[in-house]
């Protein structure tokens, strides 16, 4: 097993000469709007997955798919002149799917910001059910146990037990 920091190193490296290899080497019309966005390298550092955007629409996504397909053995072999190993990965290319999550993402911030304005528009005119602070006060707080320390002195028990009179 290889250890998983040379894996990093070699994975970024790869992505590195790839994408330096699309820009000088590959001369494919299909492929300019392509951008390598990551790579990832299996433990034994045999197969190597390499992440890809395509800037434009279904189109284009397809054509690059298919133009990456053809430059693979090229690419393959620039990666084994310029990192050295002994065996040279594999190259497999997987279109990213980031900034589609991206857009996804956005897209539901959107509606729940929608949804909080709709509910903020309904609450404006809304009045409370109970009292405006249903929340007890300080002041409240000490006018409550004065009261109760009052109602304590009242009580018939406690006046009962005090006048009656005690045995010596």
């Amino acid at each position: 097993m290889a250890d998983t920091a040379r894996a990093r190193r070699l994975a970024k490296r790869i992505a590195q000469i790839v994408a330096s290899g699309l820009e000088h080497e590959i001369k494919d019309p299909r492929l300019t709007m392509v951008t390598i966005t990551d790579a990832r390298l299996t433990a034994d550092l045999r197969d190597a997955t390499v992440y890809y955007t395509v800037f434009g629409d279904d189109v284009d996504v397809s054509a690059a798919a298919a133009a990456l397909n053809s430059a693979t053995g090229t690419l393959r072999s620039r990666v084994g002149r310029e990192t050295g190993v002994r065996f040279t990965p594999t190259l497999t290319f997987v279109a990213d799917s980031v900034p589609a999550n991206a857009r996804r993402l956005d897209e539901v911030l959107a509606q729940a910001r929608e949804a909080d304005a709709e509910v903020a528009r309904l609450a404006s005119d809304a009045v409370p059910a109970g009292e405006v602070d249903p929340y007890r006060k300080a002041d409240s707080a000490d006018d409550s146990d004065e009261s109760s320390g009052q109602q304590s002195s009242e009580d018939p028990s406690e006046n009962e037990e005090d006048s009656r009179p005690q045995e010596a």
